[in-house]
């Protein structure tokens, strides 16, 4: 759920008012920026999405410089506990989709990281 907007005249790289950006949130903000159809922006997003998808299902890393890098990481066996039961359940080893942030985004989220060093 929305639970903000943008300012009027915002870009996408201002902070912006609380919200969650959902997929459609993003289609409608690319086809702003753009000045596209929604038809067209939705086709530039879920080809991106894709896009992403793809190169980790091949096991790929995905590098968008400026915003940050998605990879797969391995996660190993162990033995869990079923909290209903306490009974030991095996979970098997699995592959995760795991992202790290740029220094660029990281540096948008946290902005007074680097005051006081």
């Amino acid at each position: 759920m929305v639970t903000g907007s943008r300012r009027p005249g915002s870009t996408i790289l201002d902070p912006p008012c609380p919200m969650t950006m959902t997929k459609a949130n993003l289609i409608a903000e690319v086809s702003r920026i753009v000045e596209t159809t929604h038809k067209e922006a939705e086709a530039i997003v879920e080809t991106i999405l894709a896009s992403v998808a793809t190169g980790l299902a091949d096991d790929d890393k995905v590098e968008i410089r400026g915003f940050g890098s998605f990879r797969t990481r391995q996660r190993a066996g162990r033995i869990g506990r079923n909290p209903k039961t306490g009974e030991s359940v095996v979970v098997p080893p699995k592959t995760i989709a795991f992202f790290k942030p740029s220094k660029e985004l990281l540096g948008l989220v946290n902005p007074n990281d680097g005051e006081g060093k």
